[in-house]
């Protein structure tokens, strides 16, 4: 709760970010950095190396095992960050784009930054310190975004969003070492760490499968359409998908470690999946539904209205991110029971769906490539429950069932807000909050349904866990 919460200020700043940025900076901008993003998050996985994920699932760690990960990390940082820095010239010969070079190579510095942070932010994950992660957290965001308005009020362009990336990185190092208080030292063969490198390397695999495949329509809309269009598909993608998982990931942060330690008992671990998959369906599912019916003036609140055009990809994304959140407590069954060669077996099947999804798409323009995004996780939610009951015990029915349930209430909560926003002929702030109060209400009518007050309580006793669970810890 304490991790939701801190998440939810960090949402803030970024909607504030979106806000006052989109204002001082123009779709280019936002086109030539969504360009190098996608190459440092390939980066970022080797960078990680699933070492973050392998020291917190392991039942033991030794001081001598935890320093010789850190050097790892930092190690492939280093490396990565170089080669960062030499591909540069081929990244911009390919898209035409001279400002492309200098942002890529002051942006290599991220690598080794993030390499040094890796595993003392493990080790507060390992620990529990959500506390610490989440201020941590807050305080990177609020430098880096208070450093990227300034330099973009005096007129850096899109050097105020290459600022802002180095100032989140500097300050989650700062804060991660100054929380963990240790110091690592040299590495030493004496130290085992091949377990970890084993499993580090499989999550890798399915890690860069599954980012490979989610940056294909980044990829296509660059190529095809330039980084003018790049900039406002990339803008509304960000808004919505990149919004909410950033509610996910850190619920990864406290899932994982809690679900490792319960792995052996199977009723209360499918007890964590079923109450996880509720969370996650109707606390993301709701405020995601009614973004989508008030993609309209949610756009002119928060872009402005030169991104008018950015509406229906926000509606596809809309759906695309209700479904993908679905399957996400599938990704926290994996990584807790240590499935990591099965994870990459099914990211392979699941990628190979999302590009030909997106392929597709691509051949009716901009919005046929949003349409893939969205299909693509209404195939993938389906096979993920059926995958993993293949490998592991999982609770099937249930999460089918509970799938449906969510996907009926959201839907309706869609269709309310927006047929509230056609019927209000007032101003912007006025129809928001009259679509929003209309969508809530259709939500609460779901309450007469016993299934749903079911679900209800179960959202309510998952919330008392967490709670009682922070309260010991």
């Amino acid at each position: 709760m304490f991790t939701l919460g801190a998440q939810g200020l960090k949402i803030l700043l970024q909607l504030l970010s979106v806000v006052t940025l989109s204002r001082l900076l123009t779709p280019h901008d936002y086109g030539l950095i969504a360009i190098v993003l996608v190459i440092i998050g390939i980066g970022e996985i080797f960078r990680d190396f699933g070492l973050t994920s392998a020291s917190v699932q392991a039942p033991e760690l030794s001081d001598g095992q935890r320093d010789n990960l850190f050097w790892i990390n930092t190690g492939i940082g280093v490396v990565l960050g170089t080669v960062m820095f030499f591909l540069a010239w081929p990244v911009q010969e390919f898209m035409g784009d001279p400002e492309l070079i200098a942002i890529i190579r002051v942006l290599s510095v991220t690598f080794l930054l993030n390499g040094l942070t890796t595993q003392y932010r493990a080790q507060l994950m390992r620990a529990l310190r959500f506390r610490s992660i989440a201020g941590i957290d807050i305080a990177a965001a609020t430098v880096a975004l208070g450093s990227a308005i300034m330099a973009a009020l005096l007129g850096a362009g899109y050097w105020a969003l290459v600022l802002q990336q180095i100032a989140n990185s500097t300050v989650l190092l700062a804060g991660a070492v100054i929380a963990g208080r240790w110091a690592p030292r040299w590495y030493s063969r004496r130290h085992e760490i091949r377990s970890f490198i084993r499993f580090g390397w499989n999550l890798v695999a399915a890690n860069l499968l599954s980012y490979g495949g989610k940056q294909v329509d980044t990829l296509i809309v660059a190529g095809r359409f330039g980084t003018t269009s790049l900039g406002l598909y990339n803008r509304s993608y960000q808004l919505i998908m990149s919004t909410f998982s950033q509610i996910r990931s850190p619920l990864s942060d406290v899932a994982i470690p809690v679900m490792s330690r319960v792995q052996r008992d199977e009723d209360r671990f499918n007890s964590y999946v079923i109450s996880g998959q509720i969370a996650l369906g109707y606390g993301l599912g709701i405020p995601i539904a009614l973004v989508a019916g008030l993609a309209d003036p949610v756009v002119r609140i928060m872009l402005g209205p030169q991104w008018m055009q950015a509406v229906p990809y926000m509606r596809l994304f809309c759906g695309a991110t209700l479904m993908s959140t679905l399957a996400f407590v599938g990704y926290w069954v994996y990584v807790s029971r240590g499935l990591g060669s099965q994870l990459f077996r099914y990211s392979l099947v699941e990628v190979g769906i999302r590009v030909a999804c997106v392929t597709a798409g691509s051949f009716f323009g901009m919005l046929g490539v949003a349409v893939g995004v969205f299909v693509e996780p209404l195939l993938s939610w389906s096979l993920s429950i059926y995958w993993l009951s293949r490998i592991t015990p999982i609770p099937v029915k249930a999460l089918w069932l509970g799938g449906f349930r969510i996907v009926g209430l959201t839907a309706t909560v869609t269709c309310v807000s927006w047929l509230t926003s056609l019927a209000i002929q007032a101003g912007v702030w006025l129809t928001l909050l009259a679509g929003i109060g209309a969508g809530l209400a259709g939500a609460l009518i779901f309450l007469v349904l016993p299934v749903y007050r079911r679900d209800a309580r179960e959202l309510v006793g998952f919330i008392r866990l967490m709670i009682r669970r922070e309260r010991t810890s």
